[in-house]
C-alpha cells in the first residue's frame, strides 16, 4: 500500500473530511498537524513541485498573516513567500495529501480521490 501523507489542521472541517475521506478507503495516513510541525522550505518546495503550484497559489491570503507579512507586495520573490509560509504556517492552503510522488489540496475533500 502507498504512503499517503496528510498535512492536516483538526480545527479545519475540510481537512476533517479529507482525513474521513481517506480513512473510509481503509488507508490510515501519516496525519502531520502542520500547524505544530510545520514543513521546511526544502520540504513545501517539494510539495509545490508536487502540486505544480507556485508558493503564491497555496497562500491562504485571507488569514491576516497575509497582510502583516506584506505578502501582497509584488516583488517579493518565490523565496520570500516560502519562507513567510514556513514562519506562519497558518498561511498554508489545506489540506495537501501526498501519495507516491503525486500530490493535492483537499479543496474540496474529492480532490484527493485522484491520486489515492
Amino acid at each position: 500500500m502507498p504512503k499517503v501523507t496528510i498535512y492536516h489542521n483538526p480545527r479545519c472541517s475540510k481537512s476533517r473530511q479529507t482525513l474521513a475521506l481517506i480513512q473510509e478507503k481503509g488507508i490510515e495516513p501519516e496525519v502531520i498537524e502542520y500547524l505544530k510541525n510545520p514543513p521546511s522550505a526544502a520540504e513545501l518546495e517539494r510539495i509545490l513541485g508536487l502540486l505544480d503550484l507556485s508558493p503564491r497559489e497555496l497562500l491562504r491570503k485571507k488569514e491576516a498573516e497575509y497582510q502583516e507579512a506584506g505578502l501582497d507586495a509584488d516583488n517579493l520573490d518565490d523565496s520570500a513567500v516560502i519562507d513567510a509560509m514556513v514562519a506562519h504556517p497558518k498561511l498554508i492552503e489545506r489540506p495537501i495529501v501526498v501519495v507516491d510522488g503525486k500530490a493535492a489540496v483537499g479543496r474540496p475533500p474529492e480532490n484527493v480521490e485522484k491520486i489515492l
